[in-house]
């Protein structure tokens, strides 16, 4: 490590700067998810389509996407500390925008500039905490990071849909105004640039090249994966073209960036195996985390006929369990190995989607809360373990841009995350409906003593108006369907069961090392 990182000491607390930081990224991740249920009154004001209105989350997401990576650049170029007040400044500014947006094309805009300048917070804070705390530190800073960055997608549902149903849905935006304010002034007299970013800004020339591969690739991936359901995947031109400029943009990237003198984002942090390892069990995580963060209130809403804060209250209890979690988990780092509490947290992630897995067409709200908070427990011991050894070895020259990689390998795995677990509700549900429909025939002698016992029952109800066994035939149709939905959210389950259990070998690549930080820890 180097001598001016050891002897450098901030002017303020670490942990005051610690919570303003987070403040700030909880706002902005919280803008990620708070949106989603709003999006039919979004679209009804700006007189525009459900459709046309999905817009709105995906040019946040690809702008989102973008700016992560390129981010430690422009933090050294402009300062972290002054780039940092940018996004936040911006950021607020943007959210009072979209707020009193009247067409759709004006919110659409004001989304991709908020997405930009939302998209420097989160690496900017994790390097900010890299720099603030010595490494025996770090694990109960990321534990307070963690509560932003897991918590805050987990209650934005809850939260948006509180605010549309009993305010308006552009307060969603406008919430953000205070707390932007009062983080923006918070940061402006905490936070400070250690002697080393000071050094290095303002003196850095462009790589054009690098930041347009970056945004080719990363915007087109984005655009692929949030519209992709919507326009049947490869069936259409529109994804297939957006899937080759991604491919295109991310392996000419690549390429550029491991060869060119002076990148936009330095590779040579996937050298150090602990990183590498750790951004891959990362992206698993989040895809997980997402993923089941959006299938999980589709379920209560659509399946269930849960409100938007009901499907949200749902949720809640595991947000709780996480942040409980974290206090256990920072007692345990310094006396087990950290790739082992790793692996056990995927166990535990593996296990609760396989208990899941019993969910049926009446399930209660109870058991359904059950279900979220075993899938949240196993969270608890992934996030800060993987944020804490992924930086153990990194040398301190590359914090930012081990950083700006380690948020986006998260962030994009969520989005992808997200994407195949909507995209698998619809597919499996459709097989499993083309599967059964098969038995409901009049050749089949148990479907025809089902709709008979039916019609009995509906000739009971002297007001029913209609063939009773027209009637009963509809209604089986309707339990085949709604049957057909929650094995679909079974096979999902299955699914995120299956990644967490391939992800258990990988940790053990990871070192043996103890939350003390170095790797001599053994």
């Amino acid at each position: 490590m180097s001598q001016d990182h050891s002897s450098w000491k901030p002017a303020s607390n670490p942990w005051a700067v610690a919570a303003v930081v987070t403040i700030a990224v909880f706002m902005e991740i919280l803008d990620t998810t708070i949106v989603n249920v709003a999006l039919p009154h979004v679209a009804g004001s700006l007189s525009s389509s459900y459709d046309e209105s999905t817009w709105v989350l995906t040019s946040y997401l690809v702008a989102n996407g973008i700016v992560l990576p390129i981010s430690a650049f422009l933090s050294r170029v402009l300062g972290r500390k002054n780039y940092f007040l940018i996004c936040i400044g911006m950021f607020t500014v943007c959210s009072f925008l979209c707020g009193i947006a009247t067409e759709l094309w004006q919110m659409i805009l004001f989304r991709i500039l908020q997405g930009f300048f939302g998209g420097g917070l989160q690496p900017v804070q994790q390097s900010v905490l890299l720099d603030y705390f010595k490494p025996k530190d770090r694990g109960k800073a990321f534990g307070l990071s963690s509560i932003a960055i897991i918590v805050a997608p987990v209650i934005g549902p809850t939260l948006g849909g509180y605010i549309t149903d009993n305010v308006s849905w552009r307060w969603i935006f406008f919430i953000n105004i205070p707390v932007g304010i009062i983080a923006l002034l918070a940061i402006y007299q905490l936070l400070e640039d250690p002697p080393w970013e000071r050094k290095a800004k303002g003196k850095l020339s462009i790589d054009y090249i690098g930041i347009g591969l970056i945004a080719l690739g990363l915007g087109c991936l984005q655009v692929m994966m949030d519209r992709g359901e919507d326009e049947n995947w490869f069936n259409s031109a529109f994804i297939v073209t957006f899937a080759l400029l991604a491919i295109t943009g991310i392996v000419g990237a690549i390429y550029w960036l491991l060869y060119a003198k002076k990148p936009v984002v330095d590779l040579r942090c996937l050298k150090d195996r602990n990183f590498a390892v750790a951004g891959l069990l990362m992206a698993g995580m989040a895809m997980i985390l997402y993923g089941s963060s959006v299938v999980i209130p589709q379920l209560a809403q659509q399946q269930l006929g849960y409100t938007a804060t009901l499907s949200g209250l749902v949720m809640s209890p595991g947000a709780i369990l996480i942040v409980l979690s974290i206090p256990l988990v920072l007692k345990l780092m310094p006396i087990v190995q950290t790739r082992y509490i790793i692996a056990f947290g995927f166990f535990l992630l593996a296990a609760s989607f396989m208990y899941s897995g019993r969910l049926t067409p009446n399930v209660d709200f109870v058991t359904l809360v059950m279900y979220r908070s075993a899938q949240s427990l196993g969270l608890g011991f992934l996030f800060v373990p993987l944020t804490t050894i992924a930086f153990v070895t990194i040398p301190q020259r590359l914090n930012a841009d081990a950083a700006a990689l380690f948020t986006m390998f998260r962030n994009v795995a969520g989005s992808i995350g997200i994407s195949l677990s909507t995209a698998a509700v619809t597919e499996r549900t459709q097989a499993h409906s083309a599967h059964m429909v098969h038995n409901m025939t009049p050749l089949n002698e148990q479907f025809n003593q089902a709709v008979s016992r039916s019609a009995s029952a509906v000739r009971d109800f002297a007001h029913v108006v209609g063939d009773p066994m027209q009637i009963a035939t509809a209604r089986m149709y309707q339990e085949m369907i709604s049957q057909s939905r929650i094995l679909a959210y079974i096979d999902v389950f299955s699914y995120c069961a299956i990644v967490a259990v391939i992800l258990i070998p990988f940790c053990l690549l990871l070192s043996p090392v103890k939350s003390e930080g170095n790797a001599g820890a053994h």
